[in-house]
């Protein structure tokens, strides 16, 4: 069952061809995970949607408040009897239909869509994982670029490659040649006591789980975070890389290129992140 504008329908309802999320890319999306229907770092998911769509000049209705897609989203895992499970929400707000390039009008419609997931908190991943730099395409450092749209050609092309080159992911340089993030999530890197992630003007994704690992490393004494661009050549020093992202977690790489990385830092941060969740779910 899928929520269309407040309406929950069949999962197979059809879509207008004439929706500019499907002819233009004109769409933003949230991908939010929920344990238990709880949906986890809420807040943060509304605020970077409400903020998007006032860069891609979208109509804010008056009645989307925090607490309305709130609702929606719940009736939606209601309507699934995901309620006492986890699940992978993806909320999704489009134009209206109307005009080519330039629309007839800035209001928008929603869709909520739900699945089913097996991990209620987020595990440490340690298993084998390689990835390398993908140079066939680069990321245009703006405030468009780090806006969860439905223009993923980029990232699409980047996964069909790392397939062909038996990679689980590939890390994604900008213009000017510098790692922005991996294809499905922010990027971190860890050299000595430094924790080092791609600033926001380098054109990375402005990911929710980004923020949430960046502000518990605040508050560790033994490490200092960093938002700074990352050249190739620091992948090769680094002591752990990890990639983020609010479905898994921390997924610590273990193979880049040559180099072999260990996961410790990976594993006290997940363990801190997991000690957020259950406080902010007891509140």
């Amino acid at each position: 069952m899928t929520n269309f504008n407040g309406n929950i329908l069949e999962e197979n309802t059809v879509l207008s061809i004439e929706n500019r999320g499907y002819n233009y890319g004109d769409a933003l999306f949230e991908t939010i995970k929920t344990s238990f229907g709880k949906i986890l770092f809420w807040e943060d998911h509304y605020f970077r949607l409400m903020a998007s769509m006032r860069i891609m000049r979208m109509e804010i209705p008056m009645n989307f408040t925090m607490e309305y897609l709130e609702e929606q989203i719940l009736g939606t895992l209601k309507s699934n009897e995901l309620l006492k499970s986890s699940a992978r929400v993806k909320l999704m707000v489009y134009r209206n239909e109307g005009g080519l390039y330039a629309p007839h009008s800035n209001h928008v419609s929603f869709i909520v869509s739900v699945k089913p997931i097996q991990d209620d908190f987020y595990i440490l991943q340690d298993d084998f994982y390689e990835v390398d730099l993908f140079k066939d395409y680069y990321v245009s450092p703006s405030l468009l670029s780090t806006l969860k749209t439905n223009n993923k050609a980029l990232n699409v092309v980047g996964s069909i490659y790392a397939k062909e080159n038996h990679l689980h992911n590939c890390l994604v340089l900008n213009t000017n040649k510098h790692v922005i993030e991996a294809l499905n999530g922010n990027i971190f890197v860890v050299k000595d006591h430094i924790i080092k992630t791609a600033p926001i003007s380098d054109g990375c994704l402005k990911g929710i789980m980004r923020k949430q690992l960046i502000d518990i490393v605040k508050n560790i004494p033994d490490y200092e975070i960093v938002e700074a661009s990352i050249s190739p050549f620091e992948l090769q020093k680094a002591d752990e890389i990890f990639i983020t992202n609010v479905i898994v977690g921390i997924r610590p790489i273990t193979k880049y290129r040559k180099k072999v990385y260990l996961n410790e830092v990976s594993k006290n941060l997940l363990q801190k992140l997991n000690v957020k969740i259950r406080l902010n779910n007891t509140n």
